[in-house]
């Protein structure tokens, strides 16, 4: 480093650069681009985010995942406004991955399998990814045997594919559950160099961060016990683990079946929520896994990455005025956004996103722009909105949607299709459009161009929550339930609140809401509306970038988990 300049050393360099550190992040989808299909929704884009963020700043970070050579779904809708699902084949060639010059094998009960490894370089950061054809054909395909396979692959072939490329990291992240089959393997693994078992346990629990976000139980991950012995007994015995102790690791309470989520949180010592209120949330349901002793459950909440989802025309308005985007929060100087940009300026900047986004959906560039896309899950109550339709339709409102159901979920693609339908009706014809198969292109195109992003998930739900972040830092002012990051960032001057209490009393606060605030703020009072989304940009921007959220990390997990490795 003794040639660098200034501007070429990194963040982790200049601040925290004295630690030997190397984190291994292991995650069940990354979304990095949408012409790389290997993610379905919020927990793959948080992911590719921790990614490129960690790249910026410097941080010695590596990710793990599988390659889903049919991706996830592309979603058609049908005559009828029924989601249809077409898998398309991922060409890794076209997308830039690089076949590495290694193989792992791993053991699915009686058949040993051999995996390909494929690296995607993320700025500095390599992503791993590994692939059997027939296994990893498709994200969250097949029945339970399928999945716990597909997972086995990403824990133990993840550790394994690391090992056989010289890595060794000494933090390992678990991005949810899926991946906590590599504890495992970390624990047959120092056994085997002849470590006691107990010592392993503590060691491996020292050095391992895992990041919950699912805000109910049956969200998690759970597998049936016998499917566990059968595909994950051999692996455990040579580390110590006799079937009941293996078992043991992963139940919860008097219900039947292993959990993923009580596993990494038994076998991590740092471990987090992705809000403030659902680190709350988390250690309230998580806490009879400690009786008698306060859950050691945190939060670091979510961030989303600048680079990726800012507007490039906003970008360069707010550097000219002095902001650096690209930067750590407390060197960024996002005050700028309110006290160096004109009112005039920003206005323009958005209107341009709006009508790009009026192109493609078929709106009116001109009319108050309500944005809604998630994942339909029934708590995200995505009809809320549409319950007094004449009531909505008597607004000057048009509302773009968007979203994709789970192939399995009937009732999303129920609510889903009422929706569509609706749209179709000549009463809201160009006031309600569904935009069609939901990916990170269209999410740009959304959180750039709306006026207003919507979100209304029962409290408390909604564990972070993170499009309403992409669309704050482009000055789209937030209409949301105080759930997930809202609870945090709201404030009149940036948004409306909607309270969470029920959904009668939800879907009246948030008509009274549109009819007495919002449409009439933007129809009578331009110049309020336009200062709201300057401070939008200026407060909202440092607090929930995915820089500030990966050096959350780094000081509260990554670097006390180095520092306990080092004392093996």
């Amino acid at each position: 480093m003794s040639h660098a300049t200034a501007e070429t050393v990194s963040w982790w360099e200049r601040t925290r650069g004295e630690d030997d550190l190397l984190v291994a992040y292991f995650s069940m989808e990354f979304g990095l681009h949408e012409r790389l299909p290997i993610y379905s929704g919020g927990l793959g884009v948080l992911a590719g985010d921790h990614l490129k963020a960690a790249a910026e700043l410097g941080v010695p970070l590596v990710g793990v995942g599988l390659l889903y050579r049919g991706g996830y779904f592309r979603q058609e809708i049908d005559a009828e406004g029924r989601q249809t699902e077409d898998y398309q084949r991922v060409d890794p060639n076209a997308v830039g991955l690089v076949r590495e010059p290694v193989t792992v094998t791993v053991e699915i009960a009686e058949e040993t399998i051999e995996a390909a490894v494929w690296r995607k370089d993320v700025g500095s950061v390599p992503l791993y990814l590994l692939e059997v054809d027939w296994l990893t054909d498709a994200l969250y395909s097949g029945d339970r045997e399928h999945r716990i396979r597909q997972e086995l692959l990403l824990g133990v072939g993840g550790v394994r594919a690391l090992t056989a490329l010289g890595i060794e990291p000494n933090v390992f992240h678990m991005n949810e559950g899926h991946s906590a089959f590599l504890q495992i393997e970390r624990l047959r693994k120092l056994t085997s160099h002849g470590m006691a078992t107990a010592d392993a346990l503590e060691h491996v629990r020292r050095t391992s961060i895992f990041t919950t976000h699912t805000p109910v139980p049956a969200g998690n991950e759970e597998f049936d016990e016998e499917l566990v012995v059968r595909y994950v007994g051999k692996l455990a015995e040579p580390a110590g683990l006799d079937e009941e102790a293996l078992l043991e690791l992963g139940r919860f309470g008097d219900k039947p079946g292993f959990g993923m989520t009580p596993l990494a949180l038994r076998l991590s010592a740092y471990a987090n929520g992705v809000s403030d209120l659902h680190g709350e949330v988390a250690r309230e349901m998580w806490s009879s896994l400690w009786p008698g002793q306060a859950t050691p459950i945190g939060h670091v909440t979510n961030g989303v990455h600048i680079g990726t989802w800012l507007d490039p025309a906003l970008g360069e308005l707010l550097r000219y005025a002095g902001v650096n985007p690209e930067a750590p929060p407390e060197e960024a100087n996002w005050s700028a956004a309110r006290d160096g940009v004109g009112p005039k300026a920003i206005w323009r900047v958005h209107a341009a996103a709006k009508a790009r986004l009026a192109e493609r959906a078929g709106i009116d560039r001109d009319r108050l722009t309500i944005g809604f896309a998630r994942r339909f899950a029934t708590y995200k109550r995505a009809g809320l909105v549409f319950s007094e339709i004449e009531r909505l339709l008597a607004l000057p409102i048009q509302i773009v949607v968007a979203g994709k159901a789970h192939p399995a979920d009937m009732p999303g693609k129920d609510v889903m299709q009422e929706i569509i339908q609706l749209g179709r009706e000549p009463r809201a014809q160009g006031r309600v459009v569904f935009l069609e198969n939901y990916d990170m292109g269209v999410a740009r195109a959304m959180v750039r161009g709306c006026d207003v992003w919507l979100n209304t998930p029962r409290r408390p739900l909604e564990a972070s929550g993170t499009s309403g972040m992409k669309a704050a830092i482009n000055g789209v002012l937030n209409l949301s339930v105080l759930d997930g990051w809202w609870a945090e960032g709201y404030s009149p001057d940036v948004g409306w609140a909607i309270e969470g209490s029920s959904d009668e009393a939800d879907r009246e606060q948030l008509y009274r809401l549109l009819e007495e605030q919002v449409v009439p703020t933007f129809t009578d009072n331009r110049a309020r509306w336009v200062e709201m989304m300057q401070e939008s940009i200026a407060q909202l921007a440092p607090r929930f970038s995915m820089h500030r959220a990966v050096i959350e990390y780094v000081d509260r997990y990554y670097r006390p988990a180095a520092h306990s490795s080092a004392k093996r």
